[in-house]
């Protein structure tokens, strides 16, 4: 069972998908009757009881849960909305069960992204941006890499101040990020 919004579905390329009564996102190759996991991802549009009820009950009946991340909210061009995290969250409550989270903030992501791009690079070699100080910053921080808060996005006011001192990088824009790594002043 995947809660995922169609568009996200481009990354099981070649695989072609089917949607339910309820709007759930089914792979043709997953039997529909007894899945063996439920996939939560970001699906604004996926979130709903009758779905919700319907991968608890398949949590119940000894499903696996995997998170392809637990981002707490994410912004839209009306304010901040819920992330996938919460909706995991309450799946783990209420089924007694833990997730197993394959992104960010975890430390086998960023390693994994890390020698995706070259087997040779160390963590301590690479420098994560972004604008959620948990997922992205922490994260990266917690694997070994050296990372910039950018004050974008789903940047709060004080988000910085969730970073330890000595691994402490703001900064204003993307631009200003690029600037730091540039002038070799990343702590």
């Amino acid at each position: 069972m995947l809660f995922l919004e169609n568009a996200a579905l481009e990354d099981f390329s070649g695989k072609h998908y089917l949607e339910d009564s309820c709007g759930l996102v089914w792979l043709n190759n997953v039997d529909m009757k007894n899945p063996n996991a439920v996939v939560v991802g970001l699906a604004p549009t996926k979130f709903t009881f009758p779905s919700l009820n319907e991968a608890f009950r398949l949590l119940l009946g000894g499903a696996k849960l995997i998170a392809i991340h637990k981002g707490r909210y994410y912004r839209q061009k009306d304010g901040l909305s819920l992330g996938p995290g919460p909706f995991v969250e309450a799946l783990e409550y209420a089924a007694d069960v833990k997730s197993q989270v394959v992104g960010k903030p975890e430390r086998a992501f960023f390693l994994t992204a890390l020698a995706s791009i070259d087997d040779s690079l160390t963590p301590q070699q690479a420098i994560m941006i972004g604008d959620d100080v948990r997922d992205d910053v922490l994260g990266a921080i917690n694997a070994g890499m050296h990372a910039i808060l950018v004050k974008t996005g789903k940047y709060c006011e004080g988000d910085e101040l969730k970073i330890p001192e000595a691994s402490r990088n703001c900064v204003e824009s993307f631009v200003e990020a690029v600037d730091l790594i540039e002038k070799n002043l990343v702590k």
